[in-house]
């Protein structure tokens, strides 16, 4: 088993649940759903490689910046 780290956003009427430890995301109507999706989304990935790309996360922080855009 591995331990990943996620965060988790509204994106108009969904829930996003974003993988921090591989570029993975997925989505439900409640972050529950969300994170449940991820879950699976991250285990259908690494069973389907032999030794995907994993990168470990800490001392995670969340920001918010304003863009010229």
């Amino acid at each position: 088993m591995k331990s990943i780290a996620y965060c988790v956003y509204r994106e108009d009427e969904f829930i996003v649940a974003q993988c921090l430890n591989v570029d993975i995301s997925s989505f439900g109507k409640t972050r529950e759903t969300a994170v449940a999706n991820l879950k699976e989304a991250v285990e259908l990935y690494f069973g389907g490689e032999i030794a995907p790309a994993f990168t470990p996360v800490s001392d995670m922080a969340v920001g918010q910046e304003m863009v010229d855009a």
